[in-house]
C-alpha cells in the first residue's frame, strides 16, 4: 500500500497553527515567567542570562558578550541592554579580556550567584506549575522537538544572513 503525499495546505494548516501556539507561549513565558522571578527585580531575559552565567563552564571565567548572544540567541543590542540592567543592579561584571582588550568577558558577581542561588526555589515552583499537565516522558520528547526546531530554524536563519 503506498500512502498518499501530504496535503500542502494541511501542512500549512498545521504549521500556521503551531507557529501561533509557539508565539502565544513565548508571550505567555515572558509574562508568568516575569512574575515568577519579580520578587528578585528579574525579568525572564535576566533569569536566562543568570542561568547562562551560572552554569559550571561559565561561573568563574564567564562568557564573552559574543558567546552570550550565540548561546542564548539574541542580538547583540537586547543583550546590551539586559546585562546593562544586571550591571547597575550589581548582579553581573563585564571585564576586559587579557589577552584582547577589545574583548569582554560577563560573569557573575558574588550578589549575582546568590541572587540566582535564591531564585532556584521559585524557578523550581514556576516549571513544577507550568509542567504539572506533562510526564517526564512527554517533557523529554518536548525538549527534543523543541531541539530540532530550534536547530531548522537557526539553519534558516544562516541560510537569509
Amino acid at each position: 500500500m503506498q500512502l498518499s503525499p501530504p496535503d500542502p495546505n494541511a501542512r500549512f494548516d498545521v504549521a500556521n497553527r503551531m507557529f501561533l501556539r509557539l508565539y502565544q507561549a513565548s508571550n505567555l513565558l515572558h509574562k508568568t515567567g516575569t512574575k515568577a522571578v519579580s520578587a528578585y527585580g528579574a525579568t525572564t531575559q535576566q533569569w536566562a542570562v543568570l542561568g547562562a552565567l551560572s552554569r559550571p563552564g561559565a561561573r568563574e571565567a564567564g562568557m564573552t558578550v559574543k558567546d552570550l548572544v550565540r548561546f542564548l540567541m539574541v542580538s547583540r543590542q537586547n543583550l546590551s541592554a539586559v546585562l546593562d540592567r544586571l550591571e547597575t543592579a550589581g548582579h553581573v561584571e563585564r571585564l576586559r579580556s587579557e589577552g584582547d582588550g577589545r574583548l569582554r568577558h560577563v560573569r557573575l558577581t558574588l550578589d549575582g550567584a546568590a541572587t540566582w542561588a535564591a531564585m532556584q526555589g521559585d524557578i523550581r515552583g514556576y516549571y513544577a506549575t507550568a509542567l504539572a499537565n506533562f510526564s517526564t516522558e512527554e517533557a523529554v520528547t518536548l525538549y527534543r522537538l523543541l531541539d530540532r526546531l530550534r536547530d531548522s530554524l537557526a539553519a534558516v536563519s544562516t541560510e537569509s544572513e
